[in-house]
């Protein structure tokens, strides 16, 4: 074949049904409950490429062929071509450069999109993992050949089914190299070895200076204090890490120098991490599933969002405090979750918050109308602490409450709630309040009851009950609920809803919902 190199076609074993995104090169058996997870988490959040394999190219060459008529196809504007060839995957919009010379310069002078599942006989399917490392040989020699022979741009680049060791670093390094002289916009790069921490990724990404969107698995991030001055990602809007090994003041490098950074998506992270976020620019930030010290927000004045969700201290015990929480400088703060009362250490400016704290503006957060709390409804230490916390926030608005609940606990009701004090936000603001994973206990009842009857401008309140509950569990859900038609509501117009759960782990928030600015709902509870 005459022209550019054109990527190789992968073979897959056609006796292999295991997907690639679930398995990440691995044997079912070797994954445990936490492995499982964290690949889980991994493969959900990767971006979709704008391309897909579903609509290969027919040549039309071959077409013409076939049934004897003209190629109409050719016959088209150059500008109209392009359109085509953009919308087709790496080696479907190859292959029309063995039709003419027209052809091969049309394909060079389109962007290329290029994903290397793709690259596979049968797109997202894998082999077994006996076969793992020749199929990853061979795509890795594909997309080599892809960088080198397209003079760019590449508009989305998706590189998730390689496995890369030691051997591999001129190769990373090239593949880098590449991308920087001819110009990436969006990259999800995900290594496949397991267990982890794996292997350090080149210093040469940060000469990737046209990335607005980067998404890295499965990776040691590089030491930033060798880097040289200027080395940076000018243009970067999105960062997503997951399952990366990073030290503190790699996290902070990458804030300093992303200037128009939106959104930080942090995910199982593999070395406790006390994150600092100063940032002129960041809107969101996420943390879940790692190991996690404390987040400070230092100086985020755009900061919208801070997710944080089943996260764990190397220094906490179990039932005692784990991460801690610091809000400092973000005035425009909006969103919180998920907070755990009496397990995150809340510290307000230079104020921890305490059961009993009072209110005053040094413990406030004013700016804030959306919190998410998980709760433990049968330990006291927890409920007392919770209205100290919404305390915190004046102006709230919105309330998510996800319950938790262990085996034998206590279902005595505790005349707590009606001895509490007024709160504010309860009192002058909330107009939503969501309550998740209802089990029946008594102390959730106590609860939604002080809610009800202090709410003033309540408007919607969402019962969602476990979903895992037994027949004679949910009936006495039914039966408690009951006693809310008794109730002295503060706002008698105040709209009920009841449903089952549809989320049998919890947590209505996602990692994608959150990171979509343009919803106003990311815990979907409206």
């Amino acid at each position: 074949m005459s022209g550019p190199s054109c990527p190789t076609t992968v073979p897959v074993g056609e006796d292999t049904t295991v997907p690639l995104r679930m398995l990440h090169g691995l044997a079912p058996e070797t994954l445990n409950l936490h492995t499982h997870t964290m690949l889980s988490f991994l493969y959900s959040f990767l971006p979709k490429p704008p391309v897909s394999t579903l609509a290969p190219l027919c040549c039309a060459a071959t077409a013409a062929a076939a049934d004897g008529s003209a190629d109409r196809l050719s016959c088209l504007p150059d500008d109209l071509l392009r359109r085509v060839l953009s919308r087709l995957p790496a080696k479907d919009s190859a292959r029309t450069t063995v039709l003419s010379s027209r052809w091969r310069g049309l394909w060079r002078s389109v962007p290329l999109v290029l994903v290397d599942t793709h690259l596979l006989s049968r797109g997202d399917a894998e082999c077994r993992p006996a076969r793992a490392g020749a199929v990853s040989r061979a795509v890795t020699d594909a997309v080599s050949a892809a960088l080198k022979a397209h003079p760019g741009p590449f508009p989305f680049v998706s590189l998730t089914c390689s496995f890369m060791d030691a051997t591999d670093r001129r190769v990373l390094a090239r593949w880098f190299q590449i991308l920087a002289t001819k110009g990436v916009d969006e990259l999800v790069f995900v290594n496949r070895p397991w267990p982890l921490p794996g292997l350090p990724l080149p210093s040469s990404l940060f000469s990737c200076a046209s990335l607005s969107r980067l998404c890295l698995g499965a990776w040691v991030f590089p030491d930033t204090t060798a880097l040289p001055r200027g080395a940076g990602f000018p243009n970067l809007r999105e960062l997503v890490l997951v399952c990366v090994v990073m030290k503190d003041k790699d996290l902070e490098f990458l804030l300093a120098v992303s200037p128009v950074l939106e959104i930080l998506a942090f995910h199982g992270s593999l070395a406790s991490l006390q994150a600092r976020i100063a940032n002129q620019s960041l809107r969101c930030a996420q943390f879940c599933l790692s190991i996690l010290e404390e987040v400070a927000v230092v100086n985020a004045p755009s900061l919208e969002r801070l997710f944080l969700w089943r996260n764990w201290s190397e220094r906490g015990r179990v039932g005692a405090m784990s991460t801690t929480v610091k809000i400092g400088h973000a005035p425009k703060l909006r969103v919180l979750g998920y907070l755990e009362p009496g397990v995150h250490i809340l510290q307000i400016g230079s104020t921890i918050i305490k059961a009993g704290t009072k209110a005053s503006a040094r413990t406030t957060v004013s700016s804030l109308q959306m919190l998410a709390l998980q709760v433990h409804f049968g330990d006291r230490s927890q409920v007392k602490m919770l209205p100290s916390f919404l305390r915190c926030f004046p102006n709230l608005e919105t309330l998510i409450v996800e319950s938790f609940l262990e085996e034998n606990t206590s279902n005595r009701s505790l005349k707590f709630w009606q001895e509490t004090s007024p709160i504010e936000c309860v009192q002058s603001h909330l107009k939503t309040l969501s309550f998740c994973e209802l089990q029946g206990n008594d102390h959730e009842f106590d609860f939604i009851m002080f809610i009800v009857e202090n709410a003033l401008k309540l408007e919607r309140l969402i019962i969602q009950v476990k979903q895992d509950l037994t027949y004679t569990e949910r009936q006495v859900v039914v039966a408690k609920l009951g006693y809310l038609s008794c109730a002295n509501w503060a706002n008698t117009n105040c709209k009920v809803r009841f449903e089952v759960s549809s989320n049998p782990i919890g947590s209505s928030w996602s990692i994608e919902a959150g990171s979509d600015l343009s919803s106003d709902d990311p815990f979907s509870c409206l």
